[in-house]
């Protein structure tokens, strides 16, 4: 029995993974992000910590008691700040945070070669930005850093008392030389910063330390090893058997992540890609990312006063296609392909018989749209064969049909999808106590479900897709703060 922990953006999910690869337990609990500020978003790490005690007691006790081992997986980009006594020093500045904008432009003029160096465009997302910002604003915190850690590895740190990190997770600092597979000097002395800093950088699949006995006590298990883990894309990846060249998935969760994996690094950070180590050796991929993708929906849900998602989603079936809106899905900004955290959300064409059906319809073509957007500056999208499907979208075929016609590729929807980066990271668990291959290991689950795309479809949505592009394009300008 294997144990997978995933410190999400909405959430910590906790499963056990039988020796034949099953989930057959699983515990969750919900988390909450602060918005003090417009572009701020932030949680408290101890909220983490009280959701993944929650989460792993929701798994009953005679599987924790057969854990043999722990993985870890987690929302990238978090930059959460240690003093020398390892106490945070304030509320963790997350992926979707927009304030550092103009700490990116002030990271690689410090630094000519950080493209070169890292494979990415410095984007206000990332974790190195953010630590820039800190030392403009909040100087006397910044020179108290003793060490900066990412979500899963704030809850590495609690478990077992060992600062570590994987290199997928890394890949999204900006510190990290990404084809070597170790931190930058050059990056971090770019940021303020040392090595001395960061964590240590393993591979997905390597031991990083064993859980505390009173911790070990506490959850009901054996003091057992934990593994390094991976970024929740990259272990979402693991997950889904996402490993070989041209193998691809969407993650539809908080953010949408096209994610397509590869055996060499190939940087593209001109527009906007994310060139990333994957959670084992040897291995990397490049990504898109739009910061709002199933968030959308559940906003959505709030705003025509609807029950839940699902109840959304049904609604979507009675619009009347005349009187649907254009939706720009930017309620936290965008990166790929616009690199832009100042855009925002926008419904344009509404009409007097624009209603709840109608908002429904808009904002799953808004963000179809959206990934559709990203996948187009995708050099490696004509790899692809078919996409696998994860994340709580997942769920809905009605989406999944107009994400097929707009990407053009068949989407399958595999068991356990919804749990992928922490089945990911159970793998990986596995993989760091017995050995086992990654192909052995690491095998796609079972298909439930294929969605072909539909030419009629896709040739009824493609004039909308273009006014939709240029909906943006035309609105840019309007979306910067004013200067007086």
């Amino acid at each position: 029995m294997y144990l997978g922990i995933d410190i999400g953006t909405s959430g910590v999910k906790a499963v056990a993974v039988n020796d034949e690869g099953d989930v057959v337990d699983q515990g969750f609990a919900s988390l909450a992000i602060q918005r003090p500020r417009p572009l701020h978003s932030e949680q408290d790490p101890e909220d983490w910590w009280d959701a993944t005690e929650i989460a792993v007691r929701r798994i009953s006790p005679d599987r924790r008691a057969r854990i043999r081992a722990i993985g870890l997986s987690g929302q990238m980009h978090g930059a959460t700040f240690l003093d020398a006594s390892h106490r945070v020093l304030r509320p963790a500045i997350l992926w979707n945070d927009g304030r550092s904008a103009d700490a990116c432009a002030e990271l690689e003029a410090r630094e000519p070669g950080s493209r070169r160096i890292t494979g990415n465009l410095a984007m206000p997302g990332f974790t190195a930005p953010k630590a820039l910002w800190v030392a403009k604003h909040e100087p006397e915190t910044f020179e108290r850093i003793a060490k900066v850690l990412l979500p899963k590895d704030y809850i590495r740190f609690r478990m077992s008392g060992d600062f570590a990190t994987d290199a997928s997770d890394a890949s999204g600092t900006l510190w990290l030389d990404v084809g070597r597979r170790q931190w930058s000097g050059d990056m971090l002395a770019a940021s303020g910063l040392s090595p001395e800093h960061m964590p240590d950088v393993f591979e997905g699949s390597e031991l990083t330390g064993t859980l505390l006995p009173r911790i070990a006590e506490g959850w009901g298990m054996n003091p057992v090893p934990i593994v390094a883990g991976g970024g929740d894309n990259a272990a979402g990846a693991v997950g889904v058997g996402v490993l070989d060249d041209g193998d691809a998935f969407l993650s539809l969760g908080t953010s949408g992540v096209l994610f397509v994996a590869g055996s060499r690094f190939c940087p593209n950070p001109e527009k906007g890609i994310h060139a990333f180590c994957h959670a084992l050796p040897g291995r990397w991929h490049e990504m898109t990312v739009m910061l709002s993708a199933a968030s959308c929906l559940d906003w959505a849900a709030k705003l025509t006063n609807q029950q839940d998602v699902p109840t959304l989603i049904s609604l979507a079936d009675e619009a009347e296609e005349q009187s649907v809106p254009l939706f720009l899905p930017y309620l936290s900004g965008e990166r790929t392909p616009h690199n832009d955290p100042c855009a925002r959300g926008v419904f344009f064409g509404m009409d007097h018989g624009t209603g709840p059906a109608e908002i429904a319809q808009s904002v799953l073509e808004g963000v179809a749209f959206g990934v559709a957007d990203g996948f187009l500056a995708l050099d490696s999208a004509r790899q692809v064969s078919s996409i696998s499907v994860i994340g709580g979208g997942s769920r809905s075929r009605r989406w999944g049909e107009i994400l097929a016609a707009m990407l053009g590729k068949p989407l399958v929807y595999r068991r356990d999808s919804d749990v992928g980066p922490a089945l990911g990271a159970a793998r990986l668990a596995r993989m760091g106590v017995t050995g086992d291959s990654p192909t052995a290991v690491c095998r796609p689950t079972a298909v439930i479900d294929q969605i072909e795309p539909s030419e009629a479809l896709r040739d009824r949505l493609l004039p909308k897709f273009k006014r939709y592009r240029s909906l943006y394009q035309n609105t840019e300008h309007l979306f910067r703060p004013s200067e007086n």
